[in-house]
């Protein structure tokens, strides 16, 4: 169904208020938009501290001395706390190598690594005596890309690795490596007819999300802390840090606050080591909040890579070979470093069916600023280089590029390069279809009647830089393919508690996981959810926090599946609790409970006829039931370290767009003008969320195509532009018009035959939009974002 707003056909639910399919409104969107709602960043505490991180200033260096006694005697300050303050034998943390220090010893390794921590009695006064604390630093060679970090004699990031896969990689500053091997790249290119290469490289992005990371750490009469926190990962947050406080992690109690964007930079440790720190060593809750500049320096970012490939096919349009090699820039800490390797390797074909596969990706130990976990999560790197070389391929062949895209596209059935079959629909020639399909927007006219149209909506027209002279429309198509959840034999899974009672005469599902809201929309699916299993119309949703099982973090376009699949599951077994005691308590002579009972036993509780809300009355007064289950999807594989074979995936997603532009060919300025996208998300559970995920993730595709990069001195590492004057992301006038072909063909293994949707837009949005301007163009433009001077020559 093609919509620009939500299909009519897909709002109409199934019987009861606010269940599964239904375009049902987020509970926190009101109070959202009106400014009323609580982040994490507003809490208060009567008695608080408010904690400050001092960090490096420089990117690599020896830490000679650091003095702190001007600092401790500037009034108001509480503490002081260096790496020699820490509580336990553990002093570093990291997602999957533990890595990274709480604060620096003997020397830092990136631009903004923290040093020192204050506690004060006002914001400002902790700032102030920050900048008291001096530090003597020796300045060390810095490792800035491949070249200098894997040349003879470079300086190690890491000096002593002792990480699982040190053995596996063939240079110290290597982080990672994941080849991915199957037939014969070589012998299969003396069939092909055209050859084409390309390097390509990927500007590093920033999440930008408008929500800085803050929280508030109140220390607990039994030794323990509360913190209460904006993350993506409440339990991994937990196991890191509850060793390096030296508590028990029943003593680390964790609460999710309210959330202002993640989009995987949230996935990461940022202050709440620093802030549970300062409450234990004060005695006092200590609140941290980030301004946009620490922000920058705070969090991950996506990885800056540089990209090699090649691409072979017949003079009938058919994929004879692809070779590829993915350089991956970590930084300075490995953060989910190993994971977007593994991403990126296994998905660099595409959603393409080639045998004939020579694939390497890796990722490197650096001085620049970590990186880790982003939407598209290595995947967008290797879909704006491989649908470049797409384009390319079909121009030496004198071919469609969409149509050429067709020939090669995979389908159910095909085998990736990994040897794993897919074994659900891959509808990617179908999605090609639909977006070339759609009307183009018409052409503008910039003289009407001898008269200049507005201006505003020119590229650069806001700022009256132009009134038509050199603009040049160009249309571009590319399409993706994206994992779902987590991967490489990863124990993914979920946790649901459920608890279902009468409450004023009236049955209340109660759902509590430990799943982060962090915008995506899950509190409204778990309502949907528990509605449709249970029959109810009201749901209660318990604030996030640590009381309950892990729910995984919310990235990887998982949550739905997983985290919804445990609510299933758990309303499930509820289900048949409730059914176990209707038979005790009425037999099979009870009329109502026999309509009930058919209803519930089958499944079939969404009605209208009110027959489960009476029965679930009878049975439930005087009782209640509760299940806790956790829930997990099938088993996935590690990728075999030297061909990359393996089962490394649970679940794909698909979208394609086309992008139309107009470039001002003088100015070097560019103009989205249309984002046309279809996705296939299998099952939409909540239309209105579908729709919001694939506009979202296509403008932060957009952004990263033609304005988003932190620029770092390739000299000294430093980080050039750490704010929004400088850090440009889309705003509203940048946004173009998004129609939306919505496809719902469901994959039998997931809940509801549902898809993961929100990164997958992400991919293809960034390479159509390149296409679009190099179609306006005829520029090659082999690097994100594109700038003005790429454009002009300048």
């Amino acid at each position: 169904m093609a919509t620009t707003g939500i299909p009519t056909s897909l709002t109409q639910g199934s019987g009861t208020r606010g269940g599964i399919g239904e375009s049902t409104l987020r509970p926190d969107g009101t109070l959202k938009v009106t400014g009323e709602f609580a982040y994490a960043s507003d809490l208060w505490h009567e008695d608080m501290l408010w904690g400050h991180t001092l960090r490096s200033t420089v990117a690599h260096a020896e830490i000679r001395s650091i003095d702190t006694a001007e600092a401790l005697a500037t009034p108001g300050v509480h503490a002081v706390l260096t790496y020699e303050d820490l509580p336990a034998a553990v002093t570093h943390y990291g997602l999957e190598i533990k890595d990274t220090p709480v604060l620096a010893h003997g020397k830092v390794r990136h631009h903004g690594e923290p040093v020192a921590l204050v506690a004060a009695d006002h914001p400002e006064t902790a700032r102030r005596a920050a900048a008291k604390i001096r530090i003597d630093y020796a300045d060390l060679p810095v490792v800035t890309d491949e070249a200098s970090a894997t040349a003879p004699g470079a300086p190690l990031v890491h000096e002593h690795r002792t990480d699982p896969y040190a053995r596996h990689v063939p240079h110290p500053n290597v982080l990672h490596r994941q080849p991915v091997i199957r037939g014969d790249a070589a012998r299969a290119a003396e069939r092909a007819d055209v050859i084409i290469t390309g390097d390509y490289v990927f500007g590093m992005q920033d999440q930008a999300f408008l929500g800085p990371e803050s929280g508030l750490a109140v220390p607990a009469e039994d030794g323990g802390v509360d913190l209460y926190v904006a993350t993506q990962w409440l339990h991994a947050d937990l196991a890191q840090m509850a060793p390096v406080l030296g508590l028990p992690e029943e003593k680390v109690r964790m609460t999710l606050s309210g959330v202002g964007g993640a989009f995987g930079g949230r996935e990461d440790i940022s202050m709440q080591i620093h802030a549970c720190l300062l409450a234990l060593r004060t005695g006092r809750p200590v609140k941290i909040v980030y301004n946009r500049f620490e922000s920058f320096f705070g969090h991950v970012h996506r990885h800056p890579a540089r990209l090699h490939y090649e691409h072979g096919a017949t003079r009938d349009g058919k994929l004879t070979h692809m070779k590829c090699r993915i350089v991956l820039d970590g930084g300075a800490y490995a953060s989910s470093s190993p994971a977007v390797v593994g991403n990126a390797a296994s998905l660099s074909a595409g959603p393409y069916a080639v045998e004939d596969v020579d694939i390497e990706a890796l990722a490197l130990y650096t001085n620049n600023p970590p990186c880790g976990a982003m939407r598209g999560f290595g995947a967008v790197q290797a879909c704006f280089a491989y649908e470049a070389q797409m384009d390319k391929v079909a121009a030496a062949l004198g071919m469609d590029p969409v149509e050429f895209r067709r020939i090669n596209a995979m389908e159910q059935g095909t085998l990736l390069p990994t040897g794993q079959r897919v074994d659900s629909p891959a509808p990617v020639a179908e999605l090609l279809r639909r977006v070339k399909a759609r009307p183009l927007p018409p052409e503008r006219q910039w003289l009407v009647a001898g008269e200049e149209a507005d201006v505003r909506a020119l590229p650069g027209g806001l700022s009256n830089t132009t009134h038509g002279e050199g603009v040049v429309r160009g249309v571009g198509y590319a399409v993706g393919i994206k994992n779902v959840g987590f991967s490489e034999g990863f124990d993914d899974y979920s946790t649901a508690r459920v608890r279902l009672e009468v409450v004023g005469g009236v049955p209340v599902a109660v759902v509590h996981t430990a799943m982060a809201e962090v915008g995506q929309g899950g509190v409204t699916v778990h309502a949907q959810i528990a509605r449709t299993e249970l029959g109810v119309t009201q749901v209660t949703i318990v604030p996030a926090d640590t009381r309950v099982g892990s729910a995984g973090s919310t990235s990887a376009s998982r949550q739905t599946y997983v985290t919804g699949g445990a609510v299933k599951n758990s309303c499930e077994h509820v289900r048949e609790r409730v059914l176990e005691i209707g038979r005790r308590k009425f037999g099979t002579y009870h009329p109502a409970w026999a309509t009930a009972e058919l209803l519930l036993e089958d499944g079939k509780v969404v009605t209208d006829g009110g027959e489960v809300l009476a029965a679930l009355v009878d049975v439930l007064e005087d009782e209640a039931v509760e299940v806790e289950r956790e829930w997990r999807h099938r088993p996935t594989e590690a990728f075999d370290l030297r061909t990359g074979q393996g089962n490394g995936h649970v679940q794909y997603s698909f979208a394609a767009h086309r992008a139309v532009v107009e470039v001002d060919t003088e100015l070097g300025l560019v103009k989205v003008v249309e984002l046309a996208v279809a996705q296939d998300v299998g099952k939409a559970l909540n239309p209105l969320s579908v729709l919001g995920q694939i506009h979202g993730g296509s403008t932060q595709g957009l952004g990263v195509a033609v304005m988003e990069e932190i620029i770092v001195d390739p000299v000294t590492a430093k980080v050039r532009n750490p704010s929004f004057t400088d850090y440009l992301i889309p705003t509203i006038l940048d946004t173009p018009t998004m129609p939306v072909d919505i496809l719902e063909l469901a994959d039998d293994h997931a809940p509801y035959g549902l898809r993961g949707v929100g990164e997958a837009p992400t991919l293809s949005s960034t390479p159509a939009v390149l296409a679009a301007i190099r179609a306006a163009t005829g520029l090659e433009l082999n690097r994100t974002p594109v700038r003005p001077e790429h454009l002009t020559g300048t």
